[in-house]
C-alpha cells in the first residue's frame, strides 16, 4: 500500500508499506475531476501537477490529516499506478479493506458549499463512493472550502433520505449482517464511468475478490460477480437467485430505483 506524506522540504512523496507495518492514515473519498485535471501517480513521481484542479484535494487532505495528528494520507488518483493492470486489480480488490482500516475518512464535496445542500452533490450518485460511505469506522464530510459539514453519525438521517440506505447500515458495522437483496438495493441511482465498474465497485460490499477484466462488458462482469456471491450465500441464492440477478441487471442498467422497475413488470 502506498501512502502520501509531505517530506521535510515540503514536497509530496509516496511511501510504500505492507503487512503489519502500515501506519495510521487518513483516506480521501471524492469524485474525479476531468482525467487531465486529477493529480496522478506519475505526477507525484515526477514532482509535477500542482497547477491541476485536483491538487486542491491533496492540499485539503494534507491539512486535515495534520489537524487529526496523522502523518500519512491516501488518495486513489495518486497512490495507485493505473497504468499497471496487475496493480490496479490488486488495489480494487483491497480498496474496501483500505477504507475500513483508515483512521479517518474525509469526504470532499467539491460541489457543496455551506450555503448549499448535501443532496445536490454528485458524490451520492457514484458507484465507487458506496463502499467509501459504508466501510470506514469514521467518515467526515467537508465542503469545497474545507468547512466541516458533519460526520456519518450526525448526518445519518440526511444520508438515509438521499441514498435510501437505512440508518442501521450506516453505523460502520459488518455488512454481512444484511442479506444480498438488501445490499443490492443500496446501489440505487448510482453510476460509473466505465461499465464494468458497476460490478467491480461492489466487490467489497459483498466481500468478493475476483480479477478485473476491462473490456468484458457489464453483463459478463455481473455474471462473474454473482457467481462469486453465490459461493458465499448458497442457501439464499437457492431460493431467490434468478430474481436477484434480474433486479441487479435492470437496476444497474437503468439507474432507477428497484421498486420503480418492479412496478413496470
Amino acid at each position: 500500500m502506498r501512502l502520501l506524506e509531505i517530506d521535510t522540504n515540503g514536497n509530496l512523496r509516496l511511501a510504500t508499506f505492507s503487512g503489519n507495518n502500515i501506519p495510521c492514515y487518513a483516506i480521501l473519498s471524492h469524485t474525479w475531476e476531468r482525467d487531465d485535471q486529477e493529480l496522478t501517480f506519475q505526477d507525484v513521481m515526477n514532482g509535477v501537477g500542482r497547477s491541476k484542479a485536483g491538487y486542491r484535494k491533496v492540499q485539503f487532505s494534507r491539512g486535515q490529516a495534520e489537524k487529526d495528528g496523522l502523518r500519512y494520507f491516501w488518495i486513489d488518483s495518486c497512490c495507485i499506478d493505473k497504468s499497471n493492470n496487475t496493480e490496479l486489480s490488486e488495489a480494487i480488490n483491497s480498496m474496501f479493506r483500505w477504507y475500513q482500516k483508515a483512521a479517518k475518512c474525509y469526504v470532499y464535496l467539491f460541489d457543496v458549499s455551506t450555503s448549499t445542500t448535501l443532496k445536490q452533490s454528485r458524490w451520492f450518485t457514484r458507484g465507487w463512493t458506496l463502499q467509501e460511505l459504508l466501510a470506514p469506522s469514521s467518515v467526515d464530510f467537508f465542503a469545497r472550502d474545507g468547512v466541516w459539514l458533519g460526520n456519518r453519525e450526525t448526518l445519518k438521517l440526511k444520508i438515509c433520505d438521499i441514498t435510501r440506505i437505512s440508518v442501521d447500515a450506516l453505523d460502520g458495522g459488518r455488512l454481512s449482517r444484511f442479506n444480498v437483496e438488501r445490499r443490492i438495493s443500496w446501489t440505487n441511482n448510482r453510476q460509473t464511468t466505465i461499465e464494468e465498474d458497476q460490478a467491480y465497485c461492489l466487490l467489497g460490499i459483498f466481500d468478493v475478490h475476483m480479477p478485473l477484466i476491462y473490456g468484458e462488458g457489464r453483463e459478463n462482469a455481473f455474471r462473474r460477480l454473482h457467481e462469486e456471491i453465490k459461493k458465499l450465500h448458497p442457501k439464499e441464492y437457492r431460493v431467490s437467485f434468478p430474481y436477484l440477478v434480474f433486479r441487479m441487471y435492470l437496476q444497474q442498467s437503468f439507474g432507477i430505483p428497484i421498486d420503480d422497475i418492479v412496478g413496470r413488470i
